[in-house]
């Protein structure tokens, strides 16, 4: 199995993710939503408010996200990426290719 091509692959996820968290901060995302009775009609504040919830439940993934890449990056330099948690055989590269994240084989994540 090729390390450093996942290495190599989750890193330039990480860097995305990061970019993408820091523009979601920056264009006010996380910013409350005005409930002022009078300024806005109850549907625009019923939108506004579920607007507001899909950004910050789209914050919470991306951080989520995060969390399983850089796992993945510190299971490579302890040498444990690419073995299943729960049995400890190699977990097959093609899954890996799909998800670098992957912490269990096919049979176990089922």
């Amino acid at each position: 199995m090729n390390i450093d091509y996942f290495k190599i692959k989750l890193q330039a996820q990480e860097m995305e993710l990061l970019e993408e968290l820091e523009t979601s901060e920056q264009t006010g995302s996380r910013d409350t939503v005005q409930l002022d009775q009078q300024s806005v009609g109850r549907l625009s504040r019923i939108d506004a408010m579920q607007g507001q919830q899909m950004a910050l439940e789209q914050q919470r993934r991306r951080q989520r996200q995060l969390l399983a890449i850089r796992s993945a990056l510190r299971r490579i330099e302890e040498e444990d990426y690419g073995y299943c948690v729960q049995c400890g055989e190699e977990i097959n590269p093609k899954r890996l290719d799909v998800n670098p994240c992957a912490v269990k084989c096919i049979h176990c994540a089922k």
